[in-house]
């Protein structure tokens, strides 16, 4: 049984709840699948996502055609579970709870307990591909976004790490991509490029909770990791 298909199981079981608020979400992903720690991480993950795009789209008050497409390209979803997915989108954002009180709760069920987490990272990574699809990230979801980071005790030279991931490398500076001090020794830059690398592998991303669905995220994050480690490379060549 896929993802999506356990996920379609979960979501009826939410909607039948009188309130379905965040509290009811995430109690459910905990004991709808408490005998299962592996697929419990997948499935919070992928609720974790739905949900606060739906809370960022709110947020922003516009949900453009590029932004549904730039969902669907990360929710490769089969069309029989694309009401299942539309309905926990909807109950998130009917929830009168605020995005900063579901932030919380998603950083409980899906985070490490330690600042920068990887999985709370993916997430974020995800947003900021849904935000800047049509071209470029309007300010209420910058807003946005950094509250989140800050929820998910993201530091804020890390956070202008992911941000920079997100902008027209032309315009972003690639040390600050890699996350390391410009003039560093170039030994060390590729190091902290390796480790990137690294953490960023198909399956490394399974193993932390990413389902196999969602590893578009890690495509264009490593994209930009390696186009920003070329541009070091290629200027320290130049130099």
């Amino acid at each position: 049984m896929s993802i999506w298909d356990r996920l379609g199981d979960f979501v009826t079981r939410v909607s039948s709840s009188a309130s379905s608020g965040v509290a009811e979400v995430v109690e459910a992903v905990r004991t709808v699948f408490s005998g299962d720690a592996d697929l419990r991480r997948r499935v919070a993950f992928s609720v974790a996502m739905i949900a606060l795009s739906a809370k960022m789209a709110k947020a922003d008050g516009i949900v453009t055609q590029d932004e549904v497409r730039a969902f669907q390209e990360i929710f490769e979803l089969p069309k029989e579970q694309r009401r299942n997915v539309a309905r926990l989108y909807d109950l998130a954002k009917r929830d009168i709870a605020g995005f900063e009180t579901y932030a919380e709760r998603m950083a409980q069920l899906c985070g490490s307990g330690h600042s920068n987490c990887l999985m709370l990272e993916d997430i974020l990574d995800g947003l900021f591909h849904i935000a800047k699809a049509d071209g470029l990230v309007h300010e209420r979801e910058g807003e946005f976004l950094h509250r989140i980071a800050e929820i998910f005790r993201i530091d804020e030279a890390h956070y202008q790490s992911i941000l920079a991931r997100h902008v027209d490398l032309g315009a972003a500076d690639p040390y600050v991509v890699l996350g390391i001090e410009r003039g560093k020794p170039f030994e060390e830059v590729r190091r902290r490029y390796r480790k990137l690398v690294s953490d960023n592998h198909p399956d490394r991303l399974i193993a932390r909770g990413l389902p196999q669905e969602f590893i578009k995220i890690a495509t264009t994050r490593l994209a930009a990791i390696n186009a920003a480690y070329e541009m070091i490379e290629r200027g320290l060549r130049h130099a």
